[in-house]
């Protein structure tokens, strides 16, 4: 199976509130981003639009029900969905989080942390290698913002990535805002994650705005990149060289020009690590 990277270039979530203007043609953005589970259907004006849309434009599928991590049995009608969706749009990437979901007694919808620890490792190699067969494909991993940490963790977020990319061949979406959030609430070095992920990993990278609160930085997706989570994509440009890059915004949606206007300072940052040992694998 092929490395996982997401299309070259800049993306934008492709949310409800904006399918007009898509409708109209394409805006100027490479490629777009979707939660999966929103097109499980099998019609509807939703996949319609999808459909549509990737006439035009390359599609990345991000799911956020599979729970990876989860010590409940993996949802293999949710997975069949997933690859059935696959097999219809053609994406470019699919990528999953980092984390678990759901227990005997149901889903949680909820992004929750995995404690990081030699078992979990092993029961993540085994549910993402079961995820890749079912796709006949490698798949993004994204590290998650959290809100708690482990005392029994053995590794660091972005160490546990690389191992279990190691083990399965995944590689790993990097959520700088996330990193971010982690440095924040949990004193973290975000620099020192960063350098912990060998650079043939990373295949692409999220940016997203968060709020700052007396309790915690919330991952909320809400508001415009920060300065401080631009420094940090600028380094991590340099670490990873000319990273597919998405902005993350589905929170407080606002009009489409203001997500252009992020996706263009992305791209202007993107645009100072061109070089050829950069452009996209194979």
């Amino acid at each position: 199976m092929n490395a996982a990277r997401a299309p070259h270039g800049v993306g934008i979530g492709l949310r409800h509130a904006h399918y007009e203007a898509f409708m109209a043609g394409p805006p100027h953005v490479d490629w777009v981003e979707v939660h999966s589970e929103n097109y499980f259907g099998d019609g509807g004006y939703d996949l319609h639009v999808l459909e549509t849309v990737r006439r035009d434009l390359p599609v990345s599928l991000h799911g956020v029900g599979l729970g990876l991590g989860s010590a409940a049995p993996l949802d293999t009608a949710h997975l069949a969905r997933l690859a059935r969706l696959v097999g219809r749009i053609e994406p470019a990437v699919v990528s999953e989080h980092l984390c678990w979901g759901a227990s005997a007694q149901g889903a949680l919808h909820d992004l929750l942390p995995m404690p990081l620890t030699q078992a979990s490792l092993d029961h993540l190699c085994a549910r993402v290698a079961q995820m890749q067969d079912a796709l006949g494909r490698t798949v993004l991993i994204e590290n998650v913002s959290t809100y708690v940490r482990f005392r029994d963790d053995a590794y660091g977020e972005a160490e546990f990535l690389a191992a279990l990319a190691r083990r399965t061949g995944c590689g790993v979406l990097l959520d700088v805002n996330n990193l971010y959030v982690n440095q924040c609430n949990h004193g973290e070095d975000a620099f020192a994650a960063m350098a912990a992920l060998p650079p043939q990993l990373v295949g692409e990278i999220h940016l997203a705005g968060h709020t700052a609160t007396a309790a915690a930085v919330i991952d909320d997706h809400g508001s415009r990149v920060a300065p401080a989570v631009w420094a940090l994509y600028e380094a991590a440009l340099v670490r990873f060289g000319n990273t597919p890059t998405l902005i993350e915004w589905d929170t407080a949606l606002p009009a489409l020009d203001v997500l252009l206007d992020e996706a263009r300072l992305a791209r202007e940052r993107l645009a100072k690590h061109a070089h050829p040992e950069a452009e996209p694998r194979a």
